[in-house]
């Protein structure tokens, strides 16, 4: 057989490196496409005179692009056969990724766990992206619940022990960065990093509701190949997942209205794909603040945000009985630098 039907769940072996195929190549178009499919307006990744004014050689992608590049290469490896995708933790942004920069991913297989149906099992896999130098770009713990070929087969079993938030001292701020001379007026709103309060809660205002062609797209050029993204015959009710990434970044480019200034993702703390989102959803976006913390850099500070995707509204996350609520897609738990 030349084709590759993906990996099922006895395919994967504690510490095993995986070496994901096809590295790409990233420019000025994918920062092209990228805003053309989000609401995406940060000064930082929009304009070469902004990032310049702010210590940096030029305007690197979004972070997202790096994330979505990175993340797209594992998929063959990781999820084709994947059920759903379950989490992150431990993610850092380690450098900036310029137009021009090729970036490949490599992952290890750092937990295994079968699930009581005997039917799908649960792969812990920490990714790395690195670009033409070899530099680490990013690195990130993800979790995906993956099918099983063989019933009987028993795999040994793995839980990793993650840490719930990345430290504050861990967390990389880009180098050259300088927020002393950042023009509040040209970057959208005049909200500093103290100027955030622990609890406040940040409704983001907007909606965009999602189409089928733009998600396939999206996935497409994160060359994402999950089957349930596209294939309707991948789940009963004869439908194409959206790809949970796509969610992500309809979310971040959201919370402009409110956090203009949360210029970098600096680390991911954790995340849940929470309930599915498919066409026709109206996604809106609210963020919470967390925690605020100082970095090695005097003129940039971090703010910790829950950003949390929803077809509901503001403020509304769990029910009386602790659990998600059904509107709510998103939970994500990620580091912001800004200005202070």
């Amino acid at each position: 057989m030349k084709t590759n039907p993906g990996r099922f769940f006895e395919d994967y072996s504690l510490g095993e490196v995986i070496r994901h195929a096809v590295p790409r190549t990233v420019g000025a178009g994918e920062r092209a496409l990228y805003h053309a499919l989000y609401p995406a307006r940060g000064a930082v990744s929009s304009s070469d005179e902004f990032a310049r004014s702010v210590g940096l050689a030029a305007s690197p992608l979004d972070d997202l692009v790096a994330f979505h590049t990175v993340f797209g290469k594992t998929v063959p490896d990781i999820s084709l056969n994947a059920v759903a995708n379950l989490g992150y933790a431990e993610g850092r942004w380690l450098r900036p990724v310029w137009p021009g920069d090729t970036l490949r991913s490599e992952s290890e297989v750092i937990g295994l766990k079968e699930t009581s149906s005997g039917t799908t099992g649960v792969v812990w896999v920490r990714t790395r992206g690195l670009n033409q130098r070899g530099e680490a770009v990013l690195d990130y713990v993800r979790w995906v619940l993956v099918r099983k070929r063989w019933r009987e087969v028993e795999v040994p079993v793995h839980v990793p022990e993650l840490a719930p938030v990345v430290a504050p001292e861990a967390l990389v701020v880009p180098e050259g960065l300088d927020f002393g001379r950042h023009d509040f007026g040209l970057s959208g709103e005049p909200h500093r990093w103290g100027d955030y309060a622990v609890g406040e809660v940040i409704d983001h205002v907007d909606a965009v509701t999602v189409e089928e062609a733009e998600h396939m797209l999206a996935t497409r050029l994160w060359q994402n190949t999950a089957k349930v993204h596209f294939d309707v015959t991948q789940r009963e009710d004869g439908k194409r997942l959206i790809y949970g990434g796509h969610v992500i970044s309809l979310a971040r480019s959201l919370s402009f209205n409110g956090l203009a200034n949360a210029h970098f993702i600096a680390g991911l703390n954790a995340g849940a794909h929470v309930n599915p989102c498919f066409a026709g959803d109206t996604v809106r976006a609210w963020s919470e603040v967390l925690d605020r913390a100082e970095t090695a850099a005097p003129s940039v500070g971090a703010l910790r945000l829950r950003l949390v995707a929803t077809r509901g509204a503001a403020g509304e996350l769990r029910g009386a009985d602790g659990k998600y609520l059904p509107e709510v897609l998103l939970d994500l738990d990620y580091w912001a630098l800004l200005p202070r």
